[in-house]
């Protein structure tokens, strides 16, 4: 009898229940806030202040997205938010993966120095003015290129990527070099396609933190037009109280509360996000293990 039709002991059995359980109880603990959040958005918003919300939601109504998607200029700061998320996200894949396999290449003048000089960058900063005072100098104020040139390179991500390219074996590089190919179209044709687990993986790290992101805008953005969906949603949860007061002024059968506000920005921030995990979720255990910094 083969291996694989062998019949399991007892304790395999009992391991493979209780693991399965286990992390069962795990994903519906992970999974239970994101769906209290949304039944909370679309039930009655008197039984969500009297937190009788548990499993189900009662008198279902979408009124919150509806007045909340009535916002001046929410539509501009969504597509501000998508560009800026897509654009960063691309820019930085691209500088950041560069850099890395150039920090592969013994041969790169001063290649010990520069890596040092760059990896420290991770653990000291000039601070907050000093930055601000730069990119002021640079002309980046007031303008979509704050959120996408400083954010070009991570450091970090680099490490990763640098340490994925070096566990390439080098042979695949060597016949393309004989063939007469440069850096560059080795970069692209070569490195570049066989490196997909960490990219998506540092690709999700990337948007994340640019969709999260409110305090750019409102370090340096004042113009109306490049607000982004988080910080007209950030500076309406600032006045909740007196946004659910004009809502309900202009539509009297409005039924929102700060609460229900609250909870509704919270989804309609969340939920794009989320939407995009799953399109990445089978690269990413693989892309962290393979671009784990080594001993």
């Amino acid at each position: 009898m083969s291996a694989s039709k062998k019949k399991k002991s007892r304790s395999e059995w009992t391991f493979q229940i209780v693991g399965t359980l286990i992390f069962t109880i795990i994903g519906l603990i992970c999974f239970y806030p994101f769906y209290y959040l949304i039944i909370c958005t679309i039930s009655e918003q008197k039984a969500v202040d009297l937190n009788q919300i548990r499993l189900l939601p009662k008198g279902i109504n979408f009124q919150n997205y509806i007045e909340i998607f009535k916002i001046q200029n929410l539509g501009n700061a969504a597509v501000i938010s998508v560009l800026r998320t897509v654009c960063t996200t691309a820019v930085s894949l691209v500088c950041t993966s560069y850099m890395a396999y150039l920090f592969t290449k013994k041969k790169m003048w001063g290649h010990t120095f520069w890596y040092r000089f760059v990896v420290i960058t991770m653990y000291f900063s000039a601070g907050l003015i000093p930055e601000y005072l730069n990119n002021r100098m640079l002309g980046l104020t007031n303008t979509f290129w704050i959120y996408v040139i400083p954010s070009s390179i991570s450091v970090y991500n680099m490490v990763l990527v640098k340490t994925n390219i070096e566990a390439m074996s080098p042979e695949l590089e060597e016949s393309a070099y004989l063939d007469g190919a440069g850096y560059l179209t080795r970069f692209f044709k070569i490195v570049l396609p066989l490196q997909v687990p960490i990219l998506a993986t540092i690709s999700l790290f990337t948007a994340v933190n640019q969709w999260n992101d409110f305090f750019t805008t409102k370090l340096y953005i004042t113009n109306t037009k490049l607000y982004t969906l988080q910080y007209l949603l950030y500076e309406m949860l600032n006045k909740v109280t007196a946004a659910a007061e004009q809502i309900t002024n202009e539509n009297p059968y409005a039924t929102i509360t700060p609460t229900g506000i609250r909870l509704t920005l919270t989804a309609v921030v969340v939920i794009p996000i989320i939407c995009v995990y799953p399109f990445v979720q089978r690269f990413y255990v693989k892309g962290i293990m393979v671009g784990a910094v080594k001993g």
